[in-house]
């Protein structure tokens, strides 16, 4: 497999470092501020306290108000957060003194004995080209989350801003506040809310028809979505990043980009919703190209938007916060409206399959940012190089382990586009935004937006989970997650996904220099989950997929997904063959397996061992079916053949000549190894079905293999469980016929 990308080791940090993790003081510093923080004490490091020094504690703690407070989420996360860092329980302890009045200015005493500096990292110079050259396996350090450069504003948009100070505050102030942004990361959960959103059986209460589609529709929960937005707001955009976006769809060809299909998607994005768009046409597929990149421009905007309009909210806090004087910053700094970071820095998680598809989103990620973010690129050259791929006839495909010389001129158009460039599948990549650059391949703990694989990213979960000294905080804090291409990473290994998404959003083992006065309190109650929003995006839905959607999803804002009617693709079969759609009754989802199998071994079964004919193709889309059926095969002495993804290339060649030839008569094959191979199987003259494919283009490719003969059959086995992948391939009303009439054999011809 070629080698990981991504992955740098940062600056080993000195023991004396590591201690200098402090309680939280403030200093002028070149017209900024700069945050430190110091440790508590610990009980061996602490001076001993003598009788006389006692008695004085104690009468000042008893003329003091005593407040009975019950226990708060803080007490429940102390003991986790106090074990990966003493600030941040001493942090927890103080507020919590604060919130019921005692005063605690003894342990403020102790604490700055043994206050000392943390060395801010520098946006220019902390993450060199010799940190760039480290692998994938190298431990990630983590720098402070910091949003200040040379004591200017990163990555703000001021000039378009116009930000205007009256009376103290600014013009935008209102937008600001009342902007979708604004409104979903400030709005304050109860636990009520949270009780419910997590036993939550979501009920979707209305429909809009969708852009761009006659058979396909909208539907969502909560209040319905405005059809009509107001574009003089720039559509919740920052101005210059909506005119660069304009000005690039102006240039494309595009005349109306109200009606547009990306300016609606953006639209549902900019909602803060949770969205499953089950129905995207991919780029890979004939007529795919413009619906595909439209959505893409969308997700790619969204994403820029709530780095950009962060980072702002951040710097002008902190402008604000340098106002003040030394002697009530503490005090302002611990008002509630300038709660606005998270544990870690990064906010955005873009999750792809391959790193050819990961090329095309950072390619076009960067031609949507603005020119004046962009004066410089940094690392394009390594990540072409690493990422991209010269036009040439034959490329490897690294698949589990395994390169396969793939001759691209003999397969279909789908899969040259898909395949057709690097497809590795372990990658990890983070993208920091600064003033006026772009820094690839950037320290994870320093990123806006981390760009990686399931397999990449469950690597760093094993990893951190075997060894303690690493760890996967920088997942902690992300707000938006987007999944596109999700119907490949199905053809990947699903789990890896669902391990990816569980692990997002827990509270962090290490403090990671975050300014723990400036966290949100949703965040320190557990709560991240369910600000976060899940975009997931693929060209067909699946149990697996649904059940990720509907249960790892807890957004509070409520779902809109996407409902189609389909049309089937039984046309796109050009031979004259005789389709038997055979059902077989099933009382559970528990027990669909074991009917199935028991239907094939009573009924299909006995009829292809007798048959003296062969060239029995038996397509079997799970892997763990095809494993169960393999072992009945060879309980039964079967004359057969087999074809799966995990088979080696010299076997596939054999059974492929074994099966034409005649000298095996039953061919096993699994929809992952046509989805990586795409052969074309010679001597099939009858084709048994027996899990119907998710990918419905593959439906239509196995029954054209069948030879030319007087009798050419496709049997397919099916329950009324599988009525998701049925509607697909024969269409949604012929479906809801299949499933509902009291006869359980269908033939199409």
């Amino acid at each position: 497999m070629a080698g990981p990308y991504g992955r740098k080791r940062g600056r080993e940090r000195s023991k004396s470092e590591e201690k200098n993790v402090k309680s939280k003081q403030f200093k002028k510093k070149n017209g900024r501020m700069e945050h430190k923080f110091a440790c508590s004490p610990s009980p061996s490091s602490s001076p001993e306290i003598s009788s006389e020094e006692e008695e004085p504690r104690r009468s000042v703690a008893s003329e003091e108000l005593v407040v009975h407070r019950e226990p708060s989420i803080y007490n429940n996360l102390l003991n986790t957060l106090g074990k990966g860092s003493g600030s941040f329980a001493n942090f927890y302890k103080n507020r919590q003194r604060d919130e019921a009045g005692i005063s605690h200015s003894d342990e403020d005493d102790d604490d700055e004995n043994g206050t000392a500096e943390v060395k801010e990292e520098s946006e220019e110079g902390s993450d060199g080209e010799s940190d760039q050259s480290d692998s994938m396996e190298a431990d990630v350090q983590e720098p402070t989350q910091s949003y200040i450069i040379d004591g200017e504003a990163s990555a703000t948009d001021q000039e378009d801003d116009d930000d205007l100070e009256v009376n103290g505050e600014t013009d935008t102030d209102s937008s600001v506040v009342s902007s979708s942004f604004n409104l979903h990361l400030g709005h304050i959960l109860s636990t009520d809310e949270v009780a419910g959103l997590t036993e939550k059986q979501w009920k979707y209460k209305w429909k809009v028809p969708a852009v761009g589609s006659s058979t396909a529709i909208w539907i969502g929960t909560g209040e319905c979505l405005q059809e009509e937005v107001d574009d003089s707001s720039c559509y919740g955009l920052k101005p210059k990043l909506f005119k660069h976006w304009l000005d690039l769809y102006k240039t494309s060809g595009g005349n109306d980009f109200h009606s547009s299909r990306q300016r609606l998607f953006f639209t549902l994005c900019t909602n803060y919703r949770d969205i499953f768009h089950c129905n995207k046409k991919p780029f890979y597929l004939k007529g795919g190209q413009e619906e595909d990149s439209s959505i893409m421009d969308s997700y790619i905007i969204h994403a820029l938007n709530h780095v950009f309009k962060t980072r702002d909210f951040v710097t002008k806090n902190e402008a604000k916060l340098a106002k003040h004087p030394e002697n009530v910053r503490e005090e302002v700094v611990n008002s509630e409206k300038y709660l606005d970071h998270g544990f870690t820095r990064p906010k955005v998680l873009i999750v792809l399959p391959y790193a050819s598809i990961a090329l095309r989103v950072i390619k076009r990620l960067i031609t949507l940012t603005p020119s004046s973010h962009k004066v410089n690129v940094e690392y394009t050259d390594r990540f072409l190089k690493e990422f991209d791929t010269a036009e040439n006839d034959v490329s490897e495909d690294v698949h589990d382990g395994e390169r396969l010389k793939i001759r691209k001129s003999s397969k279909p158009s789908d899969y040259k586009a898909l395949f057709g460039g690097i497809n590795n599948d372990l990658f990890m990549l983070g993208i920091k935004f600064t003033r006026r650059s772009i820094k690839l391949y950037s320290d994870f703990y320093s990123s806006d937006i981390i760009v990686a694989s399931p397999l990449g990213l469950v690597n760093k979960i094993e990893a951190a989970q075997i060894n303690k000294e690493k760890d996967v905080d920088y997942l902690s804090s992300i707000e938006v997650l987007i999944v596109d291409h999700a119907d490949v990473i199905y053809m990947q290994n699903w789990a890896h996904l669902n391990t990816v998404v569980e692990k997002l959003n827990q509270i962090p083992a290490k403090q990671h220099g975050t300014d723990v006065m400036r966290i949100r309190k949703w965040y320190l109650d557990g709560y991240a989950k369910f600000y976060r929003q899940t975009i997931l995006l693929g060209s067909f839905p699946n149990p697996e997929i649904n059940s990720l959607f509907n249960q790892l999803c807890v957004n509070y804002q409520g779902k809109v997904k996407s409902v189609t009617e389909y049309k089937g693709v039984l046309p796109k079969v050009l031979l004259q063959v005789r389709q038997m759609y055979e059902r077989f009754d099933v009382t559970s989802i528990a027990e669909a397996a074991d009917a199935r199998f028991d239907y094939f071994t009573k009924k299909v079964f006995p009829k292809i061992k007798d048959s003296l004919q062969g060239g029995t193709m038996l397509f079997i889309s799970s892997y763990f079916e095809y494993v169960r059926v393999r072992n009945f095969m060879q309980s039964q002495n079967a004359s057969f053949c087999m074809i799966s993804e995990y088979t080696k290339q010299s076997d596939i060649s054999r059974a492929r000549i074994w099966f034409f030839e005649g000298k095996q008569k039953i061919m096993l094959y699994t929809e992952r190894a046509h989805f990586y191979h795409r052969y074309k199987i010679r001597g099939i003259r009858n084709l048994i079905i027996y899990s119907l494919p998710e990918r419905k283009e593959f439906y239509p490719e196995l029954v054209n293999m069948i030879e030319e003969s007087d009798n050419r059959n496709c049997t397919v086995l099916f329950s009324r469980l599988d009525q998701l992948r049925l509607e697909r391939i024969i269409g949604s009303t012929s479906t809801k016929r299949l499933t509902s009439s009291e006869k359980n054999l269908f033939v199409f011809c």
